[in-house]
């Protein structure tokens, strides 16, 4: 199953346009038949598992901690690196392609890693780094996958 990277912040509430934002982007992917992958934790990374998780597709957590108990309820597998901020570049180089949605510090360097690994990376209300392809829409998603 192709995967789909999705990162952003981890701190969005649920009332948040990146929040509402991410979820929709979940639904579209598994709808599409692909899977998420993102740091597994709250946030984006939330409500992206969210949609996924509740239109029946696969969530992977790529998780900071050791033994997982950081994941949120909506992933359904759980990768536990101990890796903290390091595990960045395993999330983006694991989907086919790059979301960010809103973010800091830890967004940015995902950023970074995903041009420096020539992946496709798409932005919404994120940072406005060369070749980072801005979006309006979870739609516009759509035309990047493969």
């Amino acid at each position: 199953m192709k995967l789909i990277s999705v990162i952003g912040s981890g701190s969005c509430s649920p009332a948040s346009d990146e929040y509402r934002f991410a979820y929709h982007l979940g639904k579209l992917i598994a709808q599409r038949g692909y899977g998420v992958v993102c740091g597994g934790r709250s946030g984006v990374m939330e409500a992206v598992c969210k949609g996924a998780y509740e239109s029946g597709g696969l969530t992977v957590g790529i998780m900071p901690s050791l033994d997982g108990s950081d994941a949120n309820p909506y992933v359904k597998v759980k990768i536990n690196t101990g890796l903290g901020h390091t595990r960045n570049p395993i999330v983006v180089s694991t989907g086919e392609i790059v979301v960010a949605v809103g973010g800091n510090y830890g967004t940015l360097s995902e950023i970074a890693y995903s041009l420096i690994y020539g992946k496709t990376v798409l932005g919404y209300k994120t940072h406005k780094v060369e070749g980072v392809i801005r979006i309006g829409k979870p739609e516009d998603v759509l035309k990047y996958l493969k």
